[in-house]
C-alpha cells in the first residue's frame, strides 16, 4: 500500500513538544549573545573585533563534539524507538567516557595553543593579545563545555529537550549577572531615583570571558548530574569500560558528521580569517551582522532537533509510515517559519545593529550584509531540517558531501577570488556565504524529492541500531 506523504496535523503537537524548548533555549543563547556584544561593544571596535576574531574557532572546537553527540543521538533514539531501554543506558555511559576523555585532551590542545590562534586567524597585531587572553579563559572548562553539549544531546535524543532548555537559560542568566559585574568597573547607578555603587571587577574583555567560562563550568555540571538521574537513560549501573559493540556504530555515523563539521567549521576559520585581513570596520561588522543573523536561524534549529529525534525513534520502531509524514509535515512548517524570520531580519536589520556599535561605518556595512542574506533564510532552513531528518537514521555520508563542496568549492574560493584577487570587500564575501546557502538548498531538496533521505528505499548497507 502507498504510504501517506500529506501534512500530518496530528504530528504537528509531537513535534512542537520536542522543538519549541529547544528553540527557546537558542533564543535564550542569541539573548546573551546580543548582550555579550554589545556590552563588549561600549568597549569600542578594538574590543570587538578581539571577541569576534577568535569566533570561528569556537565553532570548530564545539564542531567535534557536536558530530560524536549525533552517533549517540541516533543510537539512543533507535533504541528506544525499538523499546530497547538498555542499549540506550549502555550507550549513555559511553558518551560519558568519550565526554570525559575528549574534554580533557581538548582542554590540553586549546591551552596549548590560545596565544597563537588570533595569528592563525589573520586578527589585527594591535588585538592579539587581548584576543589570545580572551580565548584562553573561555576555554579553561572545556570539560564541562563537553560535558554540556554532549548530555544535552543525550536529553534530546531521549525526547527530553526541556531539561537542556532549563539548564540553558539557567547558564544565560549567570552570564549576563557575571558580564555586568566583570566587565565594568564599580560605578554609580541610579533606579528609580536612588543611587547607589554597583561594585564591578572593570575586566573588561576578560570579564566577559570570564563570566562565559563560569556559566558553561555550571551548565556542565547540571547537564551531568540530569543525564546521571534520569529515568530512561541514565548511564548508572552501566560499564564505562570502552564497548566497542556501542562505541563501532555510534562513530560509524558519528565519523562522517564529524569529518563534515570539522571541513565546514574549520571553512568558517579560513572564512574569518579573510575577513579579519580586509581590516578592523570589515572585521567589526562581520562580528555584528553575525550575532544579529544567529537570532533568525533559531527555527531551523529547534525543527532539526525534532527531526532527528523523530525519525530515529521511527526508524527504530520500524514505522515507515510515520517517516514519510514526518517529512511531509515538518518541511512546510519549517518553511512557513523561515519566510517570518527572514522578513523581520530584513526589516530590522538597522536597529538590530545599532544596539552592537556606535560606529556609523561598522553600522552602514553590517546592515547592508543582513539585508542580502535575509533573503535566502527560507531556502537555508530547508537543508537544516532534511539534515537533522537523516541524522535520526545515521544518514551522514551525503550531508558530508554536500556540506564540505558548498563551503570549499562556494564560500572559501569565491572569497579568495573576491577579497584576494579582485580587491573587493565584505559584501563580496556575503555574496559567497549565500551563493554557498543556495548550493545547499539544491543539493538538500534534490536529495529530499528523489527520496534518497528515505532509509526504506535507499539503505545504504544501514543497519538499525537495536
Amino acid at each position: 500500500m502507498r504510504q501517506s506523504r500529506r501534512f500530518d496535523f496530528s504530528m504537528l503537537s509531537t513535534v512542537f513538544t520536542l522543538a519549541w524548548p529547544t528553540m527557546l533555549e537558542q533564543f535564550m543563547q542569541t539573548a546573551v549573545q546580543y548582550i555579550d556584544t554589545a556590552m563588549v561593544g561600549s568597549l569600542g571596535t578594538q574590543a570587538t573585533a578581539a571577541v569576534g576574531s577568535t569566533g570561528t574557532v569556537s565553532w570548530l572546537i564545539g564542531s567535534v563534539v557536536s558530530a560524536i553527540g549525533v552517533g549517540f543521538l541516533a543510537f539512543i533514539a533507535q533504541s528506544l524507538g525499538a523499546g530497547k531501554e538498555e542499549n540506550a543506558r549502555r550507550a549513555s555511559a559511553q558518551a560519558c567516557t568519550v565526554a570525559v576523555l575528549l574534554g580533557l585532551a581538548l582542554t590540553a590542545l586549546i591551552q596549548l595553543f590560545a596565544d597563537r590562534v588570533p595569528a592563525w586567524m589573520q586578527a589585527d597585531p594591535r588585538i592579539r593579545d587581548l584576543a589570545g587572553r580572551y580565548f584562553r579563559i573561555l576555554y579553561l572548562p572545556m570539560l564541562f563545555r563537553t560535558f554540556s553539549i554532549l548530555f544535552g544531546t543525550l536529553l534530546r535524543a531521549a525526547g527530553d529537550t526541556r531539561t537542556p532548555m532549563r539548564i540553558g537559560v539557567a547558564m544565560n542568566l549567570i552570564n549576563v549577572v557575571l558580564n555586568y559585574l566583570l566587565i565594568y568597573p564599580s560605578r554609580e547607578v541610579t533606579v528609580a531615583q536612588l543611587a547607589f555603587t554597583m561594585p564591578g571587577a572593570g575586566l573588561g574583555v576578560e570579564g566577559a570571558a570570564w563570566a562565559s567560562a563560569a556559566a558553561f563550568t555550571a551548565g556542565g555540571i547540571a547537564m551531568a548530574v540530569t543525564l546521571w538521574r534520569h529515568r530512561e537513560i541514565s548511564p548508572r549501573g552501566q560499564a564505562f569500560r570502552p564497548d566497542r559493540q556501542i562505541l563501532l556504530p555510534c562513530f560509524r555515523v558519528a565519523f562522517p558528521n564529524m569529518l563534515q563539521r570539522f571541513a565546514t567549521s574549520f571553512g568558517y576559520v579560513v572564512f574569518a580569517s579573510m575577513i579579519n585581513a580586509l581590516g578592523e570596520v570589515s572585521s567589526a561588522a562581520h562580528t555584528v551582522a553575525n550575532t544579529v543573523e544567529s537570532a533568525f536561524y533559531i527555527p531551523g534549529w529547534g525543527m532539526q532537533t525534532a527531526a532527528a529525534a523523530l525519525s530515529g525513534r521511527a526508524w527504530g520502531a520500524k514505522d515507515h509510515d510515520r517517516f514519510r509524514q514526518l517529512g511531509s509535515t515538518i518541511l512546510p512548517l519549517e518553511i512557513a517559519l523561515m519566510l517570518v524570520s527572514g522578513t523581520l531580519l530584513l526589516v530590522l536589520a538597522e536597529p538590530l545593529v545599532r544596539l552592537f556599535s556606535r560606529e556609523e561605518e561598522v553600522i552602514r556595512l553590517g546592515v547592508t550584509v543582513l539585508r542580502m542574506v535575509a533573503v535566502s533564510e527560507p531556502f537555508y532552513g530547508i537543508p537544516i531540517v532534511i539534515e537533522g531528518l537523516m541524522q535520526g537514521v545515521g544518514k551522514t555520508t551525503a550531508p558530508f558531501l554536500y556540506n564540505v563542496a558548498g563551503m570549499w568549492g562556494v564560500r572559501i574560493l569565491g572569497t579568495w577570488i573576491c577579497t584576494c584577487l579582485l580587491g573587493l570587500g565584505l559584501v563580496s564575501a556575503w555574496g559567497c556565504m549565500i551563493g554557498h546557502n543556495m548550493l545547499l538548498f539544491i543539493l538538500f531538496l534534490i536529495h529530499y524529492l528523489t527520496g534518497r533521505w528515505d532509509p526504506w528505499r535507499y539503505p545504504d548497507r544501514l543497519r538499525s541500531f537495536s
